[in-house]
């Protein structure tokens, strides 16, 4: 990234940021106005069922990426899924805070103990262009509340790729083949770590990004997201974690 672009990108942050910060709490799905502790107002609450609420069946969820655990606060749909798309193309990186509490909760209720945490990583094309990246936002608000060390530069993508929203699931995996470096393996050596995302698909970019932490010699990596997409659910494990209250 530039350096004139990485000023418009932090100018733009800062600036969403501080306006947002002025106005009182809203609700994450829909902006009506809450208490402080809420994340959702009682009707979007309603359509967020976490994996703690649901039945045994439902909450195992299904087999694990490339053999890593994932904790996820709940599947993907109803105002969680507003939510994230707000927070993630509606350039609303305050939303990081209500989100980012569901997602510390989820990783307190399922005893998750690591040393680093690290979030997936944008090209410099597109943080620049959203302004921020929602991934680095969520795992900060993780770190600080574990506690572990937040590592938001510990990855690198190398090459643009195509979103993976906007591809079929066949093409996910050959999209992010190779995408990923580690920066500094010195970091990330013999080090548990959360790799954290807003939601896990198919799990091709969460497992390219952990097959980069591996190979520079972390000593483990478990999936950290908001929410798990059911098009992805035969090729991820969810450990549903008891979630806090919303």
């Amino acid at each position: 990234m530039s350096p004139f672009h990485a000023i418009v990108a932090a100018v733009r942050f800062l600036a969403a940021a501080a306006a947002r910060a002025l106005s009182p709490p809203s609700c994450a799905g829909c902006d009506t106005l809450i208490a402080d502790a809420a994340v959702f107002c009682a009707d979007c609450a309603r359509t967020v069922v976490p994996y703690a609420e649901r039945p045994p069946r439902e909450a195992a969820g299904s087999s694990a990426a490339a053999g890593a655990e994932l904790v996820a606060f709940a599947p993907f749909g109803g105002s969680l899924a507003e939510g994230i798309r707000r927070f993630k193309y509606g350039d609303r990186p305050d939303l990081a805070r209500p989100l980012g509490r569901l997602l510390l909760g989820a990783a307190r209720e399922a005893g998750m103990s690591v040393d680093l945490v690290v979030p997936v990583p944008l090209h410099p094309r597109r943080l620049a262009d959203r302004g921020y990246n929602q991934a680095a936002l969520l795992a900060a608000h993780v770190a600080g509340g574990l506690p572990a060390s937040l590592a938001p530069r510990a990855l690198c993508r190398v090459r643009s790729t195509a979103q993976q929203a906007q591809l079929p699931r066949d093409l996910r995996l050959q999209n992010v083949v190779g995408a990923f470096r580690v920066r500094a393996p010195e970091r990330v050596q013999r080090r548990r770590v959360a790799l954290v995302d807003d939601v896990a698909t198919t799990g091709a970019t969460l497992a390219a990004c952990r097959e980069a932490l591996l190979g520079a010699g972390a000593a483990s990596v478990t999936y950290l997201v908001l929410a798990t997409a059911e098009s992805g659910a035969d090729e991820l494990r969810s450990s549903p974690p008891s979630a806090p209250r919303i």
